[in-house]
């Protein structure tokens, strides 16, 4: 009867409790602990080695190194990301997903992103916007990446951030300024109305730094000319300028490219003026002025040329893209630029339309990653090694 079976299994129950539960009735054996220690996102996320590639117009994406076998010499690659005809890949470089990057805005502000939170992406992805993944403010944009090893306890004091603005000031940070990631960025370098960041690299103390001005001038200077100085702090002069010049492009001379982990020393200067001329110099004609100077010829400012608008260090084997303010992309070797002193006139880098100006030319980092065994690549035939 079921009344018969309700009383034997309460008995039974009544058994073990006495047999194995606690003292007290109704008490438990197990406990609830409330200071259990909190798991943040980074903790389930495996240390893994990533490729990131940053695009012209923006876009940033990473993708698992694993994915980029080696291959034999000579082969093929793989295509590290999507681009459209208007964008190329402008840096990639391969950082650990618990490492961070440094990202700095051209109201000299600077934020942080680790490389885990950089979104993965498909080889045929462009990636997301680097503008949506920061509060920026209208006007704001992110116009120097750089990837940093280790962790933000751990910046060396013995590395530097140094930065240079639009009206010739630069600034050198101790790295360890930076150690305290906030959401909202911190003020990297504060500006005069009017002034904005034009470049960021990191340092080691050890280096020369060039800046190039729109006319047709250049300084280089040891770093070591400019001492350390807190976030808060505005900098010191860099470069003179004539009354409506702005400096254009700052470079730093025989580093291993922070930006790129291109571990080649990049041996002449590209310069390009805005009516689409240019040349390449050899660094070495380069002297060292003092700092603060209105510096050296580097290109001759002429009613030909017009205004210098880029400056890029450059191997033979390099290429550069050239764009103009119609949005016309022009893909050139720099192997077809022969060198030239610094006080000519160059040659033409790109024909342009009437009224047409070039406004921006980059080194290009290739699109095809060979970082990584690839089937494309397995029986590919080694390069030819006739001269």
């Amino acid at each position: 009867r079921p009344e018969r079976v309700s009383a034997i299994i309460s008995d039974e129950l009544s058994a073990i409790r006495q047999e194995f539960g606690q003292s007290k009735v109704g008490a438990r054996r197990s406990h609830i602990e409330h200071n259990a220690q909190d798991l943040a996102t980074e903790d389930l996320i495996t240390p893994t080695d990533m490729v990131v590639t940053l695009s012209h117009s923006g876009y940033i994406k990473s993708q698992p190194l694993s994915e980029y076998r080696a291959q034999k010499r000579g082969g093929r690659g793989k295509q590290a990301t999507a681009t459209k005809e208007d964008d190329w890949i402008e840096q990639l470089f391969i950082a650990n997903t618990h490492e961070y990057i440094l990202c700095f805005s051209n109201r000299g502000r600077l934020y942080w992103l680790k490389v885990w939170e950089v979104p993965e992406g498909s080889r045929g992805s462009r990636g997301r916007p680097i503008v949506n993944m920061f509060p920026l403010v209208e006007g704001e944009k992110i116009n120097v990446v750089l990837p940093l090893t280790g962790t933000a306890s751990s910046f060396p004091a013995d590395q530097f951030v140094f930065m240079a603005t639009s009206m010739g000031t630069v600034k050198k940070t101790s790295l360890d300024e930076f150690n305290n990631p906030r959401k909202g960025g911190i003020i990297a370098v504060n500006l005069d109305d009017g002034d904005y960041l034009i470049g960021a690299a990191l340092t080691d103390g050890k280096h020369d730094v060039m800046l190039f001005s729109d006319g047709g001038k250049a300084v280089r200077f040891d770093e070591n000319d400019v001492r350390p100085l807190g976030r808060s702090a505005r900098g010191v002069r860099g470069m003179s300028l004539d009354d409506g010049q702005s400096v254009i492009a700052m470079l730093v001379a025989a580093q291993e490219n922070a930006a790129t982990q291109d571990t080649i020393a990049r041996n002449s200067v590209l310069t390009a003026t805005e009516n689409g001329y240019g040349k390449r110099t050899p660094i070495d004609e380069y002297t060292r002025h003092g700092r603060g100077t209105k510096g050296m010829i580097a290109i001759q400012q002429t009613e030909r040329n017009g205004k210098v608008v880029a400056a890029t260090l450059v191997n033979n084997d390099d290429d550069i893209m050239l764009i103009t303010d119609r949005g016309v992309l022009v893909r050139t070797r720099v192997s077809e630029i022969r060198e030239m002193g610094r006080a000519t006139q160059g040659v033409t880098l790109i024909g342009l339309d009437e009224g047409a100006k070039l406004s921006g030319m980059q080194r290009i980092v290739e699109n095809d990653a060979q970082a990584g065994t690839d089937d494309d690549g397995a029986d590919a035939p080694a390069a030819d090694d006739t001269p």
